[in-house]
């Protein structure tokens, strides 16, 4: 079936059916492009939030970086940025795939459709000019056959009347004869124009007309496949993303089970361990006993003041460590220590008659400042580039950091050198290569790098070391400014030691080392072979050279150095990287 022959004489219907179907194409394309509105303001709106949130935590310094808790919002903020610009990609194509397209196509629908409206319209005008034509002959005919009638009609009257003469008769015999004539001249003419206009009109409603329906009919039947086929793409679009939407959806699901309380407790803990220990007990002076304060050989480390709430510990290998000394950059400021009570005597008087109390109070005034102080000191930390700031924990984590970041510097800077190097003795070879003068400028100042890069490596180094007083032999340091404003520290013992003057508890160190050497020497638990060399300048290392061979006493234990011993007995802490180890089995 077809609007040709079904629908011959609804020429207005198929106009109107067609331009409506035009205009159902533009509304749908008006539909899709405020979509793709909607997707991208709401594709922007998420990409925005996603900046809002990633700009508070975009700092990689920031301690929390290290969190899984912290990792997995930014990869939940990373996987909406995604999706948001999957959503992009979804207006982007319906704006391609169905608004463009559409559009273009119903242009040369509309181009189309206005042709065969044009060709119908020219036919139909052609059929009624030929009717028109022979609207005119019938009635050229009508009026000529009434005349012939007429004069016919008197021809013979005149011929009846007795009076009229020859003459007279004979003319009304030739005008009837000449009307006839024509009428029949008439007749024909309309008889050839009827013939023509029926054949016109045979052919405009059996074959033009026909013909024009049917094209129109084949492009309304174009037009809905190709807006059905739109309707399919609007949902073809959204499909085809749906599986990286899904991924993106994978992702955050993916964060939120890589969420781990533990490891984000073992984080905190390894970013925020002082490496110091708890301060041992006060213990109680009777003064109304009069029993003399003395230190006990075997003595777990008695304070003697509130300031030296963690003292020395016998029991542990501090010979070590005998005058490990702060720089100057490092130091804060802490309360000043409170004077040591008399070795040997009575009581001072100004205990008065309640000597318990009175130590009390003073235990009280001395602790609540330093309690402050460490507060005081966190607030507003002195930032170093020993990082002496920090706690000693934290501050052997910050050297070896910044010692591997030197390092690998460092390794660049010396592979560059030694490709400069090959190039220059390729174009000493080669001079048509080019002029070995001319890598003159990059061999010196890659030079002045690696001795730059060597010279921070050995001050870092250096200052490892002074940090690698391991966790188990230090104890509590404080420190104080003097009265000039030189920085002060307080040994173990409570002495105070300064940078510009000899130690005074030098003597009680020794005690320390006259103490070990009595005791039995650990036996060896592993060997190890020196890789580089190690200058040992600090207080508590060895030094030792490429390739020699010393035994293993204690294990890393985490700080990043071992203790060693040599054949003649040295022994000391050396960098755990600077070996290689090889333990008893």
């Amino acid at each position: 079936m077809d609007w040709g022959t079904e629908l011959w004489d609804q020429y207005d219907i198929i106009e109107k059916h067609t331009q409506s179907g035009l205009e159902l194409v533009e509304k749908y394309v008006k539909f899709v492009k405020e979509r793709t509105e909607i997707e991208q303001s709401y594709a922007k709106q998420l990409r925005n939030l996603s900046k809002k949130y990633n700009q508070k935590r975009s700092n990689k310094d920031d301690p929390d970086c290290r969190l899984s808790s912290y990792q997995s919002f930014v990869d939940i903020l990373n996987e909406m940025n995604d999706y948001a610009g999957q959503r992009e990609l979804i207006a982007e194509n319906m704006i391609m795939n169905i608004c463009i397209d559409l559009t273009k196509y119903l242009q040369e629908l509309k181009q189309e459709r206005k042709t065969y409206l044009l060709e119908a319209k020219k036919a139909q005008q052609s059929l009624e000019s030929t009717y028109k034509q022979l609207d005119n002959s019938k009635k050229r005919f009508e009026r000529e056959w009434r005349e012939a009638e007429r004069t016919a009609q008197y021809a013979e009257k005149t011929d009846q009347d007795i009076n009229a003469t020859k003459a007279d008769v004979e003319k009304a015999k030739q005008q009837a004869h000449m009307r006839a004539r024509v009428a029949e001249d008439c007749k024909n003419d309309y008889a050839a124009q009827l013939q023509k206009y029926n054949k016109e009109q045979s052919q405009f409603y059996f074959n033009d007309m026909p013909l024009i329906f049917n094209k129109l009919q084949d492009l309304d039947e174009r037009r809905i496949r190709k807006l059905g086929h739109g309707y399919i793409l609007f949902s073809d679009t959204e499909k085809n993303v749906m599986p990286i939407i899904g991924k993106c959806l994978e992702g955050i699901t993916k964060a939120g089970t890589n969420v781990n309380d533990k490891n984000d407790t073992m984080v905190i803990i390894e970013q925020n361990k002082s490496g110091f220990e708890r301060p041992g007990d006060v213990e109680f002076e009777d003064y109304s006993q009069g029993i003399n304060r003395a230190s006990s050989d075997s003595s777990l480390g008695t304070p003697k003041g509130p300031l030296d709430l963690l003292g020395k510990n016998k029991s542990k290998n501090f010979w070590l460590f005998k005058r490990t000394k702060l720089s100057s950059s490092t130091l804060t400021p802490f309360s000043t220590p409170p004077a040591p009570s008399p070795p040997n005597g009575a009581p001072s008087p100004k205990f008065g008659r309640d000597p318990l109390s009175y130590c009390l109070k003073e235990i009280n005034k001395t602790v609540k400042p330093r309690i402050s102080s460490f507060r005081t000191l966190r607030r507003s930390p002195t930032v170093t580039e020993d990082f002496g700031h920090l706690p000693p924990e934290q501050r052997r984590k910050r050297l070896q950091q910044k010692l591997e970041e030197i390092s690998k510097e460092l390794q660049k800077e010396a592979d560059q050198s030694e490709a400069l190097g090959k190039m220059k003795d390729v174009y000493e070879k080669n001079p048509q290569m080019g002029d070995p003068a001319s890598l003159a400028t990059q061999i010196s100042q890659t030079s002045q790098n690696i001795e730059r890069l060597r010279g921070e490596l050995n001050k870092y180094e250096t200052w490892l070391c002074e940090a690698g007083v391991r966790g188990d032999t230090l104890r509590y340091r404080t420190h104080s400014f003097n009265n000039n404003g030189a920085h002060e520290v307080l040994s173990p013992d409570g002495a105070h030691s300064d940078e510009s003057t000899p130690d005074p508890s030098q003597a009680i160190y020794a005690e320390f080392d006259d103490d070990f050497e009595d005791e039995e020497p650990a036996a060896p638990i592993g060997k190890c072979t020196a890789m580089y060399n190690f200058p040992g300048a600090s207080e508590g290392t060895i030094s030792m050279q490429e390739g020699e061979v010393l035994a293993v006493v204690e294990e890393d234990k985490g700080d990043g150095w071992t203790r060693v011993r040599r054949h003649n007995g040295d022994e000391g802490y050396i960098p755990t990287s600077y070996v290689t180890i090889t333990l008893n089995k």
